[in-house]
């Protein structure tokens, strides 16, 4: 009798005999095929980093971003698959919403992260849906200070003074590492989020790519925001020297 090799890789339901979910682990390899996402709390906020990677010229610039509002309070760096990061995100917006207009007040991050969780996770005990294909950045500025999780494709949440996810996460997290980061003012973490990102850039693979910056801490009066122009453009200068400095 021959015997029959079956897939355990056909849904995200099904264990494998050593107790691997496979469609979980597909959806962290399309994670680390997007573009990096950095997130470090510093001493008065939260800098997110991404290099969204451009792969023609004919896209408008700006177009997709992966840096998103959720709350007036909360911003969210993804790596992934942009169309599950979009659903994602409007599942913690709703979350937000559900939450001020039942208690009158902006969410906590840890409730939201939590209820988010739950919601990728959701998506991996069922052969009627797939995992998502996202890792998302979570970070905010409230009375308790600076706050950062980090939700992966299979529903687990961490908090982290500094994380990274996508292509180059692991030399991100070592360029992290480096920094004494919950000694720094909010301002110095941008241009060194700016230099991280264009250090692990691979300019081989991927030539073209756009930086996205956006901070929320005690500069921003707890507002998540796109960093402006002017700080923008000095950590993209800084970047860009002391990146030639390190390789040279």
């Amino acid at each position: 009798m021959t015997s029959v090799k079956i897939p355990y890789d056909l849904s995200a339901a099904q264990f494998s005999p050593d107790g691997r979910v496979f469609q979980v682990e597909y959806a962290l390899k399309a994670v680390e095929n997007s573009g990096t996402a950095v997130g470090v709390r510093g001493r008065d906020g939260v800098v997110f980093g991404v290099e969204k990677l451009v792969t023609s010229k004919l896209y408008e610039a700006g177009a997709n971003k992966r840096i998103f509002n959720v709350d007036q309070h909360i911003g969210v760096a993804v790596a992934g698959l942009l169309a599950d990061a979009r659903q994602v995100v409007e599942t913690a917006r709703e979350e937000c919403s559900n939450y001020r207009y039942n208690y009158g007040c902006p969410i906590p991050l840890k409730h939201m992260t939590d209820r988010v969780s739950l919601y990728v996770h959701a998506h991996t005990l069922t052969s009627s849906v797939r995992p998502f294909g996202v890792s998302a950045i979570v970070g905010s500025y409230g009375e308790d200070g600076p706050q950062m999780y980090m939700i992966d494709p299979s529903g687990v949440s961490w908090g982290y003074h500094g994380c990274a996810t996508g292509k180059a996460k692991q030399a991100a997290k070592t360029e992290i590492e480096k920094l004494k980061m919950r000694d720094m003012p909010i301002r110095d973490l941008v241009k060194e989020v700016a230099k991280i990102i264009y250090i692990v850039h691979d300019e081989v693979k991927d030539k073209n790519f756009e930086l996205e910056l956006s901070w929320v801490g005690e500069v921003t009066g707890g507002k998540h925001e796109r960093v402006p122009e002017n700080v923008f453009t000095e950590a993209e200068k800084y970047a860009k020297v002391n990146m030639v400095f390190i390789l040279f």
